[in-house]
């Protein structure tokens, strides 16, 4: 059993990152600039803002971190983006979500310039990644993707099953690997709260993706000796720790894993993952001017 540890892998490709913002320097070009829109003080949206603020110090980048408040209208915010889609110093654009309710998310989604969408959300960007178009992929999946390839993980003619269908991670995880590609060339089920028998479908999986966001909902009885399981949840559960809290992923891993050939950890698989995946599309909206 291998552990895909995406923290390690996350460094080493900073450190690659890092170099190649360096030779850009070195040639005269400017450095990538990162902005994030923070609304609201959600605790764990300020936390991931301040390791993408991190990461892109340590790489090289510049960054911009633009913070609002919770009661913000819908308007003033769109006003807020398009002052950075206008503004030529900055190559990538996040909106940390989730965002309050008033807010139409799709909406937001919608109204950030596709060429700065380095969380590849927008629908220009989901329809050219669906038609396997050069687009900016969105970060968790592209990270999954990254750590498969560093990995050597065979993809080619495996059935992956694939729990969640959010548009954040499973329906554009079932659309990269059912490509023409590598990793790709999955032959990819789609379960979900209304599939049934879904121990059956888990249990003929070469691969699974976990990512229902169901603190251990995937045991050691729905996995089949050898296969691959790529953990993507992480909740907060409460804990006798410091912080009262430990991060839990959708698989039971002390009963997963010694059935695996391979699997992610929760902490330090996915997630360290998903914003190099940010850091890769930003380097790659600066390098398409």
């Amino acid at each position: 059993m291998v552990i895909l540890d995406g923290k390690a892998t996350a460094d080493s490709i900073k450190a690659e990152i890092a170099a190649e913002v360096e030779k850009i320097i070195e040639s005269g070009g400017k450095r990538p600039h990162l902005a994030a829109i923070l609304v609201g003080s959600d605790g764990a949206s300020m936390t991931y803002v301040g390791h993408k603020e991190s990461a892109c110090k340590r790489v090289g980048f510049d960054s911009t971190v633009i913070r609002l408040d919770e009661t913000i209208s819908q308007n003033d915010l769109l006003e807020e983006i398009e002052k950075i889609n206008n503004n030529s110093s900055v190559d990538g654009l996040i909106v940390q979500l989730p965002l309050p309710k008033h807010i139409d998310e799709q909406k937001v989604i919608e109204s950030i310039d596709p060429k700065k969408d380095v969380d590849g959300f927008h629908p220009v960007n989901v329809g050219k990644m669906v038609l396997g178009l050069p687009s900016f992929i969105s970060a968790t999946p592209a990270g999954i993707l990254e750590l498969l390839i560093r990995y050597g993980v065979e993809t080619s003619g495996k059935h992956c099953v694939i729990i969640g269908r959010s548009n954040i991670v499973g329906k554009p995880m079932a659309n990269l690997l059912s490509l023409k590609a590598n990793p790709g060339d999955c032959t990819v089920t789609m379960c979900h709260s209304r599939t049934k028998n879904l121990k059956e479908h888990t249990l003929n999986a070469d691969i699974i993706i976990a990512a229902l966001g169901v603190p251990g909902f995937l045991k050691g009885d729905m996995v089949k000796e050898g296969a691959v399981v790529i953990d993507v949840g992480i909740t907060r559960v409460e804990a006798d720790t410091k912080t009262g809290f430990r991060l839990a992923g959708d698989v039971l891993f002390d009963e997963v894993a010694p059935k695996c050939s391979y699997i992610t950890p929760v902490p330090g698989g996915v997630g360290p993952m998903t914003i190099i995946s940010l850091l890769k599309n930003t380097l790659k909206a600066s390098l398409l001017k």
